[in-house]
């Protein structure tokens, strides 16, 4: 059950609205269910309708009409929440309704337990599956409420009622979500013929320019320079910026005007401070030196992905955050430079992963700077011609949700753990996707079985609560013949094979095959081979500054202007 609370000046329009059955289809058999006194009257079941209403409204208004005599009732004095059960939810009895109601007035301090001076208020059932609670904010004493919190308070006041009813528990947030678009702004997109709000719409291209950008210069060049998209700096009078503003040029106001959002209506972490905070803890890549072979950025990327869970695993809940907001950035950049039939998948992967990136927690951004850079450094390389690092980089991906999904559900962060969860859908069917070819075209280089078994007894010693699944595993092919590769190579086989398993839990893995694929892969990249690259991950190399790359295109199908 989740609460939708309202202010209004007319309590006789409100009346009329919830027991009007003539334009509201959906009203049938209004009447009340619960009322401040148990005696108000009924206008769904008197014989007058019109003058029982008529009654009502005069009941509820009589303090408010008091109060204003004395110049001490408020402006806004109509209080009007809607609940509303779940789909799935068993049809609850007036009797049952009217106990949350009580409740909830209650919770709110429109008509606290025991307070004979309570507001007056009244629920009505105009429906199977809700009621709505319309209340003045006006006291017995003529004092006006006091019902600050009051959506908080109802919240969780539901949550108790779902508990004790059997009800659906409603995965509920912590007031870190991007706001929604209203029902106006849905009724325009749809007229305009657009599948999202222009709200959605600039969130999603403002993400992807952060993702893309490495100073804020860059953020605002890249959104001045996406087609469709209008963008102002906000200034203090000192002549400082204070923020900027965004717009979708197809979406105006009925005089033609733009309707601007700041980054703070899109989403709480998109405010110019924030993107500042993020932009200023990037990790600058290396230039290319004599004699010394540049990091591969989609490795490091790769390599600091998988490291995450291990993060997550720590104490320190503000250096976890900040490795999760990074992760969102790279999911973000991701749709830029996929091939052409992995996008839809990505961007949707993506979009739902965006609210598991905030909480109430503040993240300490410094902490990961280093999968920002890499991701940064990607944005500026070519893009893959085959799909195998883009393949590695889904496979600790899909791990690293998993474990942002734990986190959040120790942390109890319901609507974290519910969006981590749907974007795990859609990354593991772009990740079906993009390691289906490479992994074909290894399975075609099968080695003599003589060499398989001798890699089969390596896997046993290194990974024996898992051998079997990975011998059974129809990537086992493909293991076979990256470790085969490995070897001609110069790498030490079993020494490589216990560096990649100590490196990745295989626990959550559906296909371990797979994972020691990528992993065996990303370990032998190393000009150089030697023991040691079986048991190090990426080496530490020192940072310089990254020359400046031409603009991005910031969402896929949207051309920059030239």
């Amino acid at each position: 059950m989740i609460p939708k609370i309202s202010s209004g000046k007319s309590t006789a329009g409100l009346i009329r609205y919830l027991f009007d059955t003539k334009r509201a289809k959906d009203h049938t058999d209004p009447h009340l269910v619960a009322s401040w006194d148990g005696f108000a009257p009924d206008p769904g079941r008197a014989d007058d309708f019109a003058a029982t209403k008529k009654l009502l409204v005069a009941d509820l208004d009589l303090h408010v009409k008091q109060a204003r005599r004395l110049n001490r009732a408020p402006e806004q004095h109509v209080w009007h929440c809607s609940i509303r059960a779940a789909k799935s939810d068993r049809h609850l009895s007036d009797e049952e309704w009217a106990d949350i109601a009580r409740r909830v007035v209650a919770a709110t301090g429109i008509a606290p337990d025991g307070d004979p001076d309570g507001c007056r208020w009244v629920a009505v059932r105009h429906a199977p599956d809700h009621i709505h609670i319309a209340a003045t904010k006006v006291r017995g004493d003529l004092s006006t409420a006091r019902h600050w919190n009051d959506y908080i308070n109802a919240n969780r006041e539901l949550a108790a009622v779902e508990k004790e009813y059997g009800l659906f528990r409603v995965a509920r947030g912590d007031r870190t979500a991007a706001k929604r678009p209203t029902r106006a702004e849905q009724e325009k997109a749809r007229r305009a013929g657009h599948d999202k709000p222009a709200r959605d719409r600039l969130r999603v291209t403002i993400r992807t320019a952060v993702a893309a950008a490495s100073s804020v210069e860059e953020f605002v060049h890249l959104l001045s320079h996406t087609d469709g998209v209008l963008v102002e700096m906000v200034y203090f009078p000192s002549g400082d910026v204070r923020g900027y503003k965004v717009a979708s040029e197809d979406t105006t106001t009925a005089d033609k005007q733009p309707v601007w959002f700041s980054g703070y209506d899109l989403a709480p972490d998109l405010s110019l401070p924030q993107i500042r905070k993020r932009l200023e803890n990037t990790e600058a890549q290396p230039t290319d030196e004599l004699g010394r072979r540049r990091p591969d950025p989609w490795h490091q990327a790769t390599a600091a992905t998988e490291r995450i869970s291990h993060h997550l695993d720590q104490s320190d809940d503000e250096a976890s955050q900040a490795h999760i907001a990074a992760f969102g950035e790279a999911l973000d950049s991701l749709p830029l430079i996929a091939p052409q039939d992995l996008r839809p998948q990505l961007r949707e992967a993506a979009t739902a992963f965006e609210r598991a990136t905030r909480s109430r927690i503040q993240a300490e951004h410094h902490h990961a700077r280093a999968l920002r850079g890499a991701v940064r450094a990607i944005l500026r390389e070519p893009a893959p011609k085959d799909r195998t690092a883009l393949a590695m980089f889904l496979d600790a991906a899909i791990l690293t949700v998993i474990a942002a999904a734990r986190w959040h559900q120790l942390r109890h962060h319901d609507q974290q753990v519910a969006a981590a969860h749907q974007s795990l859908l859609h990354l593991q069917a772009a990740y079906d996707q993009a390691a289906a070819a490479p992994l074909a075209a290894l399975a075609q280089r099968r080695p003599p079985q003589q060499t398989v078994d001798r890699h089969i007894r390596h896997l046993r010693q290194a990974v024996p609560d898992h051998a079997q699944q990975v011998v059974e595993d129809p990537a086992f092919d493909a293991f076979a013949v990256t470790l085969t590769e490995a070897e001609a190579a110069g790498h030490d086989p079993a020494q490589l094979l216990q560096g990649a398993v100590d490196q990745r839990a295989l626990g959550d893995a559906d296909s371990p095959a797979r994972v020691l694929v990528w992993r065996i892969q990303r370990l032998t990249a190393t000009p150089s081979p030697s023991t040691r690259t079986g048991l190090a991950s990426t080496p530490h190399t020192s940072y310089g500054t990254t020359p400046q790359p031409a603009p991005l295109p910031l969402v896929a199908g949207v051309q920059r202007r030239r």
